[in-house]
């Protein structure tokens, strides 16, 4: 249990209040105050479309990409606004231009959409695509990298790896992996989806060439809000993923990514200008004290369902291996379409089942609005769906 834990904030969210909610990190959740100011956004563009777009969206942009660069600890020229984090990383993978002989490495825990991503360029290409399996439960962190850096090879021009794996929630040590690719001159592409908001990212200390992440998630942004960041030394390597009036610019900026991917059309920017209160919603309510009473929750998780199944988990219940969502083994001779079926028609909870490499697990997320009777709730559940 925990003491002196945040009161929860489940009244600042517009959820479900019937529903035990804990699949934040599919769609993510978004605060009311920070979705009214991307409502106000809306009403902003709809009240003068021509002075919005025309005059006043680069300053906008500028401005939300300042305020994001300031928590990501980068410059505003490094990052630009995608929709999410598979347009981000599909305009990098498009613009590496591998070639047959080379390899990508990765691992066998990546999200189905970037893997597929990869594999349908590397058939273009030529190249290879390496998922390589990474062994569970997992120990330390340097038997991570030691068996992730076996399968490099000479022919290694890329690694991808994701931050934080969306079917198991592991978090990967990025900084080391990025620093030892760069000593050999090997490209680092990483999947953020899950981070940003959710644990600390910091570009400058974390290294990569190009990181694609979300913002909708776990930052707590309105849908439609994702970025791509791009080292500046990487950047001449990218190529518009929509080719618009940033290619070959009448009036470019200070920043070729920018001016490239910045302005591809009339869309609707409201999702991105609403980013900087997400920041700053987070920042107001003390959102570390919150991240710990997540990972509180997820641990007794972790430990409560293990003992339920006498299922050994991924990784030790009482490790940094996670944060505030974690994937915990079920039994394998459960249906987990009856099961997930079962567990929000009866318990009224939202919870993914996901099958991978043989296993069936339930992958659960707290966020600053769940309290400890939702752990309760869920452990009760599956205590419940196991013995019938």
């Amino acid at each position: 249990m925990i003491n002196n834990n945040p009161q929860p904030l489940q009244d600042l969210f517009l959820l479900d209040p019937q529903v035990v909610f804990l699949n934040h990190g599919s769609y993510g959740a978004t605060p009311r105050p920070v979705f009214e100011s991307y409502q106000n956004w809306q009403r902003l563009l709809e009240w003068q479309p021509v002075e919005f777009f025309s005059r006043k969206a680069s300053l906008y942009l500028q401005d939300a990409r300042q305020a994001l660069a300031a928590y990501f600890n980068t410059q505003p020229e490094n990052l630009v606004y995608m929709t999410n984090v598979t347009a981000a990383l599909n305009s990098v993978i498009k613009s590496l231009r591998l070639k047959p002989g080379d390899q990508v490495l990765t691992t066998n825990q990546e999200y189905g959409a970037i893997d597929r991503t990869w594999k349908f360029y590397a058939q273009k290409a030529g190249y290879e695509y390496i998922n390589l399996p990474i062994r569970l439960p997992l120990t330390t962190k340097e038997a991570y990298i030691d068996e992730f850096w076996r399968g490099v090879t000479p022919q290694t021009r890329v690694i991808f790896i994701s931050h934080i794996s969306s079917p198991t929630s592991i978090i990967a040590p990025v900084q080391e992996i990025c620093r030892r690719a760069r000593e050999n001159n090997i490209i680092t592409v990483i999947d953020g989806a899950h981070a940003p908001g959710q644990i600390p990212v910091d570009f400058l200390t974390i290294g990569a060439d190009f990181y694609g992440g979300n913002l909708h998630k776990w930052l707590c942004a309105p849908k439609g809000a994702g970025f791509l960041y791009a080292a500046p030394r990487m950047q001449p390597l990218l190529d518009p993923l929509v080719v618009s009036f940033g290619w070959q610019s009448d009036q470019p900026g200070s920043s070729r990514l920018v001016d490239y991917f910045e302005y591809i059309g009339t869309r609707d920017l409201s999702a991105f200008l609403a980013v900087p209160d997400a920041i700053q919603f987070q920042a107001q309510n003390h959102w570390e004290d919150y991240r710990v009473q997540a990972h509180c929750y997820a641990q007794e998780c972790v430990e409560s369902i293990s003992a339920l199944t006498g299922i050994e988990p991924l990784y030790p219940a009482d490790s940094d291996w996670y944060a505030q969502m974690v994937t915990i083994p079920l039994p394998e001779d459960i249906d987990p379409a009856r099961f997930k079926e079962r567990l929000y028609n009866e318990f009224k909870i939202e919870a993914p089942i996901i099958v991978w490499e043989g296993f069936k697990m339930i992958r659960l997320s707290f966020q600053a609005y769940n309290q400890h009777s939702d752990v309760m709730a869920i452990v009760s559940a599956v205590r419940s769906l196991i013995s019938k």
